[in-house]
């Protein structure tokens, strides 16, 4: 299912690697926001609570915008306004919350397929979790860089594996087909996946928690800080 080359302007710009004139060619972002939070015991979902002078969703949204690769939410009835600020209308795609009455098998394996089904003709897919609101844009592009040559690829910090984790097209029947609470980590065990080290604490760091949130602000305002045991969720 991979694209050929193609033939390659070099005066083109790139960014990341990547040719940013050629959308069409680059992989898609999915930003799973259908999660309900049920560690976070704030007052309201955690997504919507602010950050900078947005919101946790937002501020993952603009990050993802700011790197120039396709994008989509995958995200709640409750959250799709609030992603539709950020990105256009088409590229949000509304599931049940994981913990509704559905007869189908809820959570982040589904989530994925769904967003791999709506943008099936992509060369490549990056797993983010909407959660991880500091995730800088220049590390989405150094692993989506590496899925012309490899099956999979994640980021990495210091050694520590983190978000996002990509997929290339030639998995894409293993992904539709994903579904419950196990997202994608059985195939970074079956497939060779490249580790692309960077310099970005954002990949292991996610919001789980009110702590989790106020230490994610003191560091996006420029605080030093660093969590000795970042909680990462499995991709």
């Amino acid at each position: 299912m991979r694209r050929g080359p193609g033939k390659v302007n070099s005066r083109q710009p790139r960014r990341g690697g990547l040719l940013v004139s050629d959308m069409k060619a680059l992989p898609t972002v999915i930003v799973l926001a259908a999660g309900g939070g049920f560690r976070f015991t704030g007052a309201g979902h955690k997504l919507a609570q602010p950050m900078r002078d947005s919101t946790v969703l937002g501020t993952t949204l603009d990050q993802v915008v700011s790197c120039r690769l396709p994008a989509i939410v995958i995200t709640t009835a409750a959250l799709a306004d609030l992603a539709a600020r950020h990105v256009a209308s088409r590229d949000v795609i509304v599931l049940p919350q994981v913990d509704s009455n559905s007869p189908e098998p809820l959570g982040m394996g589904y989530s994925i397929a769904a967003g791999v089904a709506a943008r099936a003709n992509s060369p490549g897919w990056l797993i983010l979790p909407a959660d991880m609101p500091l995730v800088q844009p220049s590390t989405l592009l150094a692993v989506a860089s590496q899925l012309e040559h490899h099956a999979a690829a994640f980021a990495q910090y210091r050694g520590r594996r983190g978000h996002p984790v990509g997929f290339s097209a030639e998995l894409y029947s293993e992904l539709i087909v994903l579904s419950g609470g196990d997202g994608a980590k059985r195939l970074l065990s079956r497939y060779p996946a490249v580790a692309v080290e960077v310099d970005d604490r954002g990949v292991l760091l996610d919001i789980d928690t009110e702590s989790d949130l106020s230490l994610l602000r003191r560091i996006a305002a420029g605080s030093p800080e660093m969590p000795h045991s970042p909680s990462v969720p499995s991709p």
